[in-house]
């Protein structure tokens, strides 16, 4: 029926009188947070957030991490040192890596125009990673960061050259749009992991989804309570953080970290909704042709290679020959165990994932070197 009121009164009394924010501010305060001015035609201009850490390896790979809901940049903390010093370099490739505040979440500014919706993140990101000199790019995703690395895919092409998603979104192959995988997904029985993930999305479906209706249409009323309340915002998305994972056990340190990030974020706690609204809402028109809706996203993205990391206890576990009409697959992996949060619950799968993905054995990038030039008009917020 939703968050336990042990858990809610146990969490909410150590948020209150225990724990201790300043130490986890000073974590925080550890990595080299910048924050930028970036500004999407049609909209005013947003101080965007993010950490940036450059490897010391040799080209390495700029690497464009992306989080969702009930996600922020803190959830990337655990990638980003094996990430950024890699191997050698060749098999075990190093990645430069930019881990964002989405506009309306964390650390970066909250947007006040409406129709910010996934063409205007996707747009910031780009722009973000031009920015800092990467004129060439690859991304990492779950949640949003899955939706957000599709639209770059679809929209930036030139600049985002391959997409590793930790989360499945994408349509069942049609004969008349993807014949050849219709016809292995007709007469192909469904393997092991296939058949529990259609279990898990149908649980999903019918159980865990009610959050995503409310955020959708009418995300403005849910926001009194989320800004109002820090027992409402801490019940909301912890029962999130324990539905989605894999029996991760959460300390509640680290909830309280994760929850303190929302309530002491920019925009504050209620803006991160909007983008389930905006998203829902978002359709091309003549008077907004950049728009670009979910189904766009489900389409097929020539020239963008994609790679997956399947994760039995995420949100919506899909058959591989779905998620293979969305584009060129060349990486493709199947987990025992993990959830939604994979970069948080399985960090080490996560970074073999992506060495696997982009070293020696799967020689995919093999043209593209990191370019560093971070500009004046970035600076340090801690």
């Amino acid at each position: 029926m939703g968050a336990p009121l042990a858990d809610v009164k146990r969490l909410a009394k150590h948020w209150e009188q225990s724990y201790d924010w300043k130490a986890a501010e000073a974590k925080l305060n550890e990595l080299p947070n910048f924050v930028t001015e970036i500004q999407c035609d049609g909209f005013r201009p947003l101080a965007i957030h993010f950490v940036h850490i450059r490897s010391k390896v040799k080209n390495a790979i700029p690497l464009l991490w992306i989080h969702g809901w009930p996600g922020h940049f803190w959830e990337g903390v655990k990638i980003m040192k094996p990430l950024t010093e890699g191997g050698d370099g060749v098999q075990h490739p190093a990645f430069d890596l930019v881990v964002p505040s989405l506009p309306n979440f964390g650390f970066s500014e909250g947007t006040r125009e409406r129709g910010f919706a996934l063409a205007q993140y996707a747009e910031t990101l780009n722009k973000l990673m031009l920015k800092l000199g990467y004129n060439e790019y690859v991304t990492q995703g779950g949640d949003w960061g899955t939706h957000i690395s599709r639209a770059l895919a679809h929209l930036f092409p030139q600049y985002c050259k391959a997409t590793h998603l930790s989360m499945d979104a994408a349509n069942p192959p049609t004969f008349l749009g993807s014949p050849l995988l219709a016809i292995q997904h007709a007469i192909t029985p469904y393997s092991k992991r296939e058949r529990e993930g259609r279990a898990r999305t149908e649980w999903f479906i019918k159980e865990g989804r009610g959050y995503n209706l409310e955020q959708s249409t009418k995300p403005q009323t849910l926001g009194y309570a989320l800004s109002d309340s820090p027992v409402a915002c801490l019940s909301w998305i912890y029962e999130k953080l324990h539905d989605w994972t894999d029996n991760y056990p959460w300390t509640d340190d680290d909830v309280c970290t994760w929850m303190s990030i929302y309530w002491f974020s920019t925009a504050g706690p209620a803006a991160s909704t909007r983008i389930y609204y905006e998203t829902n809402h978002s359709n091309p028109t003549p008077e907004n042709p950049r728009a670009i809706s979910r189904d766009v996203l489900r389409k097929y993205s020539p020239g963008v290679k994609l790679g997956y990391s399947h994760f039995p206890m995420d949100l919506t576990v899909l058959p591989s020959t779905w998620v293979r009409t969305l584009g060129n697959v060349v990486f493709e992996r199947d987990h025992e165990d993990g959830g939604h949060f994979a970069a948080w619950e399985r960090p080490d799968e996560l970074v073999k994932d992506l060495r696997d993905m982009f070293g020696k054995g799967g020689a995919l990038l093999v043209a593209l070197r990191a370019r560093m030039d971070i500009r004046n008009e970035c600076r340090f917020i801690c």
